[in-house]
């Protein structure tokens, strides 16, 4: 028997698998066949050869090949990439290399499909077809909207951003290069198209994406859990999947992988609202939060566009709002607890300052935006005590306060109605809500979305001076205290006095009472209990250049101004 040399029996192999690459009769070959990558005469797709019968020969040669693995038959890419960039990335995308940039030598469409380093011709295509057309197959050179690729995915990373799998679980479907990076090959497998978009699994329940990304309170978020469906009316909310649940689309509910329309954390839409509200219309939500911001009153998310990152300190110092301040979608879920499902896994600022992560009571997520960050506008009421920082409004060490972060300090308040009583504690939406909401008896969503009535309150709250008393004018006033008390109630001075400006004077009830409250380094129990703070428009210093009003006794006191013409120098009651 003629004996072969090692050198002779590697030519007769890799003679072996030319032939039958050619032919396209290799396992991996076969699944092509029926897919787009199939790019001969035979291709299922609309890009495909002229006339070119060999299949594998468009990534693959079995002499005279590219360095790159594996046997490549194209020119590489020379030109530059814009890779992926955002504030919360930890790992710096570079340029493209190793699989990914092979990827590419087709998909960034400045390359020949037909040109082939096997062939001295450009190999042509069918339908004068040149290079990767235009649409979701062509990435281009600017990768800023596509998922980083050609990163470094190790432990260290893990530890440092978070949220992400231990690298050495990556020992299934999907997997990193040799040189322990993260590739398009990582997710998708060009040579069996059975999950869709070569994906090498499913990502029903968005189970790919679920691999590296471990999300913090995903596993009970309504995005993971959902099973609302779009309704078919208004813009489809997941053109690019075909997925018909919240569940199904999971991550890809808000995010797409490639080409996203928001490059910043690769959301679906360029508009961080239209990432919510295209579910959020009452078209897969059952709730229509979209149609609340058009009302008079609103939280105005539209006002700025890519103002918002994620990143961004507690205090937001560039001011805006967007859904995702005030609610976090990988948190938001339908159970609730100490707060609603809805404030769920966000950040905020405590009573006495600084960050709090999770929230634990519903100011502390107003006070991000209510309370030291800057450029504040003015009060809607012009004030003797001047205030726009809640935080210093609300704080229970106040002469006075409405009690959001802890019990108000008046021990008598006859007109309170149950269940409230003065060791009660209310939420900042307790008054400022949906005027169609379930705390106003509506049907409409929950929340301060949007409201008829400024500045985004749950009930109607005049301020206009002469404004004539009824259980309309000042109904959010009556949503906890009496009206029947405060005006009715005999000869209380309570009464009285109440029933003599607001009735009798038609004095409004911010005339008087600031609704918040008075910081204690700017008020004083003697002049600034029961949220004692002037309107300035209505009231006027005295004949002795004298606004203020002084408590003497329990339920007693004494007033230095002039109102309606009248000169208090002192009034006393």
């Amino acid at each position: 028997m003629r004996r072969v040399s090692s050198q002779q029996a590697l030519r007769f192999v890799l003679l072996g698998v030319a032939v039958f690459l050619l032919r396209g009769g290799s396992p991996a070959c076969a699944g092509i066949v029926a897919s787009k990558h199939n790019l001969s005469v035979s291709g299922p797709g609309s890009v495909k050869a002229a006339s070119e019968t060999a299949i594998c020969v468009f990534c693959h040669i079995s002499h005279n090949a590219t360095p790159d693995a594996p046997l490549w038959n194209r020119r590489t890419p020379t030109g530059s990439y814009t890779p992926y960039a955002s504030s919360t990335a930890k790992a710096a995308a570079g340029q493209p290399d190793g699989a990914s940039l092979v990827c590419l030598s087709c998909h960034d469409g400045t390359i020949a499909l037909g040109e082939l380093l096997s062939r001295d011709a450009t190999t042509s295509m069918a339908g004068g077809t040149t290079t990767m057309p235009s649409g979701t197959g062509n990435l281009g050179t600017d990768l800023s909207d596509d998922h980083p690729v050609s990163i470094r995915y190790d432990s260290q990373l893990a530890s440092t951003r978070g949220e992400l799998a231990d690298p050495a679980t990556l020992t299934g479907k999907v997997r990193l290069d040799a040189g322990g990076r993260l590739q398009c090959t990582s997710c998708h497998d060009p040579h069996d198209d059975s999950n869709g978009k070569f994906l090498v699994m499913p990502n029903t329940a968005s189970a790919l994406c679920a691999t590296c990304h471990r999300k913090n309170y995903w596993s009970s978020s309504s995005h993971k859990l959902s099973s609302a469906t779009w309704n078919g009316a208004g813009s489809d909310p997941w053109p690019h999947t075909t997925a018909t649940t919240v569940a199904a689309n999971a991550c890809e509910n808000c995010h797409r992988p490639h080409q996203a329309g928001g490059r910043k954390w690769l959301l679906n839409d360029l508009k961080e609202e239209d990432n919510c509200l295209d579910c959020h219309s009452g078209n897969v939500a059952p709730k229509n939060v979209k149609a609340e911001f058009n009302k008079t009153s609103i939280h105005p998310m539209a006002m700025t566009t890519g103002t918002h990152d994620a990143a961004e300190p507690t205090v937001v110092q560039a001011r805006h709002v967007e859904c995702v301040d005030c609610h976090n979608p990988h948190a938001a879920n339908t159970t609730g607890g100490t707060l609603p499902g809805s404030l769920a896994g966000l950040r905020g600022v405590p009573i006495g300052g600084g960050t709090i992560e999770p929230i634990t009571a519903e100011y502390q997520l107003c006070f991000r935006c209510h309370a030291d960050s800057p450029g504040k506008p003015a009060p809607d009421i012009p004030r003797a005590i001047v205030q726009t920082n809640t935080r210093l409004e609300f704080n229970t060490a106040n002469p006075s306060y409405h009690p959001v972060a802890g019990p108000g300090k008046g021990g008598s308040v006859p007109s309170l109605m149950a269940p409230w009583t003065t060791t009660s504690v209310i939420k900042c939406s307790d008054c400022h809500n949906n005027n169609a909401g379930p705390g106003a008896g509506g049907t409409g969503p929950n929340g301060p979305h949007g409201s008829s009535y400024a500045p985004l309150l749950e009930r109607q709250y005049l301020t206009a001076d002469f404004t004539t008393e009824s259980s309309s004018a000042y109904a959010l006033c009556y949503k906890c205290h009496s009206r029947d008390t405060l005006f009715n109630s005999g000869t209380s001075v309570a009464s009285t006095v109440h029933r003599l400006h607001v009735v009798g004077e038609r004095s409004p009830c911010s005339a008087c009472h600031d609704a918040h409250g008075i910081s204690a380094t700017q008020g004083n129990a003697t002049n600034n209990s029961r949220l004692i703070n002037w309107d300035t428009s209505i009231v006027k210093p005295n004949s002795s250049g004298l606004r203020k009003w002084e408590r003497t006794t329990a339920g007693h006191g004494r007033c230095y101004m002039t109102c309606h013409g009248d000169n208090h120098n002192p009034e006393s009651y």
